[in-house]
């Protein structure tokens, strides 16, 4: 055995991968945080003030440790399986069931629509209120379909143009923690706020509601499964920038809760849409209030942009795999762009912005992704059978253990609301898969 083929069987190398490994740890590092850092926070910050009173930290400290525990058994799958692609294909080769594969592939998908649909409404809220002043939904529909044309157009984000996306997020997000320490540095902060919760929930009920809403901060990373082929030497590298990004995306938000709990009441964060900018405000840092709101437009902007691009794809993907509708996989012949796909997932997050509220989408959002996630921790435990010859990660056994139990926990949190809405995005995903398997079926039938 040669040293290269020896170097490609420990990391995970293959020499026939179509896709060149380009992406560095430092690089892998910044695309992983520009996906988890960011619009969440701007937007959801005022509901988090709802849940938990002025101990905001408490929930985003408990959605870290949650968010870690599946991250753990992403990293084992991902360097056990580098040219795997994701979630869905981990459960194939787990589950070995089309429909439970298709299931998790389309929880997915809609997660992915349900957080444009969440995403467009804070684009529309106080943010944009400051430019102009709008009805929400109507502005957040005409939102979608800007970002349904720039879609259509083609648009190719690479890990590059994240960097520069990433440091406009991060830098709103650390005005927000100076605002904070100006305020306590002059004695008009409150730090007393940090530990209030409201006086009619006992404060662990407290914090797990609001680690439901917070857990939609830190999803994200789970997309970094899609580039393990595109990653040097990932066996080293993955881990090492998952974890790392997650506990950096955590600490700043942490210290923006803090930072939003000392300068404002709890029932001020909870009565704006945009709470972020009233923080900046209120504290008299003396930065302009339509600076923030733009930096706070271009992170939701850019959020629902990635997702829209995102869940298109993967519509396009499964139904040229005849796991959807085949008409999704057409494409406009001039920009090569999956139109169909692009007009049925924005159609989708229109709907869902009509007749939804931002804290539901964002638990719906929730709720979706956490039977993604159970599905994976469970993979990780089926497939400690399966061996392979290069060396990978291995997380501690009783890690994708507990973060089944998380998933759960989190699961029976969910209002019936919630539920419902889930329950609806994938009755229909149930309803779409049998149509594709009956149009190929009926195809196979033809061709005999």
């Amino acid at each position: 055995m040669t040293a290269e083929a020896t170097a490609h069987e420990h990391t995970g190398d293959t020499a026939d991968s179509k896709l060149a490994r380009k992406i560095t740890g430092p690089l892998l590092f910044l695309f992983i945080l520009g996906d988890v850092l960011g619009a969440g926070v701007y937007a959801l910050m005022g509901v988090l003030a709802g849940k938990v009173g002025g101990a905001l930290w408490a929930p985003l400290l408990a959605a870290l440790m949650l968010a870690l525990l599946t991250a753990g058994s992403y990293a084992e799958l991902v360097t056990k399986y580098p040219k795997a692609g994701g979630a869905a294909v981990f459960a194939e080769r787990a589950f070995k069931q089309p429909l439970v594969s298709f299931l998790v592939g389309f929880s997915m998908l809609a997660a992915g629509v349900t957080s444009a649909a969440g995403l467009s409404l804070a684009f529309a809220g106080d943010y944009l209120a400051t430019f102009i002043d709008v009805p929400a939904v109507p502005a957040a529909i005409v939102f979608l379909a800007l970002v349904g044309a720039l879609n259509a157009r083609g648009i190719s984000e690479s890990v590059k143009s994240n960097v520069v996306m990433t440091v406009i997020e991060l830098s709103g997000l650390l005005i927000v923690i100076i605002a904070g320490a100006v305020m306590v540095g002059g004695g008009r902060g409150d730090l007393g706020r940090l530990g209030e919760f409201p006086e009619s929930t006992a404060p662990a009920v407290a914090i797990l509601a609001g680690a439901i809403i917070a857990y939609y901060s830190f999803v994200g990373f789970e997309t970094s499964a899609n580039v393990a082929e595109e990653i040097r030497n990932p066996s080293k590298v993955y881990p090492a920038a998952l974890f790392g990004s997650l506990i950096t995306a955590g600490v700043v938000y942490v210290l923006v809760g803090m930072a939003s709990a000392a300068v404002l009441a709890p029932d001020e964060l909870a009565a704006s849409s945009g709470p972020l900018l009233e923080v900046v405000s209120e504290s008299g840092l003396g930065v302009p209030d339509w600076v923030f709101s733009a930096i706070a437009l271009i992170a939701v902007a850019n959020g629902a942009l990635l997702t829209m691009i995102m869940a298109s794809r993967l519509a396009f993907g499964m139904a040229e795999h005849r796991l959807l509708p085949s008409v999704l996989s057409r494409v406009l012949t001039k920009r090569r762009t999956p139109w169909v796909a692009i007009v049925a997932t924005t159609a989708v997050a229109m709907v869902l912005t009509a007749i939804g509220e931002l804290s539901t989408l964002a638990e719906t959002v929730v709720l979706l992704l956490l039977f993604v996630f159970t599905a994976t921790n469970i993979a990780v435990l089926v497939l400690r059978r399966d061996t392979v010859e290069h060396d990978h990660f291995r997380v501690w056994t009783a890690v994708p253990v507990l973060g089944v139990a998380s998933c759960v926990l989190l699961m029976t949190q969910q209002t019936a609301k919630v539920w419902m809405f889930a329950g609806i995005l994938m009755a229909v995903g149930v309803v779409l898969y049998f149509v594709a398997r009956a149009a190929t079926n009926r195809t196979a039938d033809e061709t005999v």
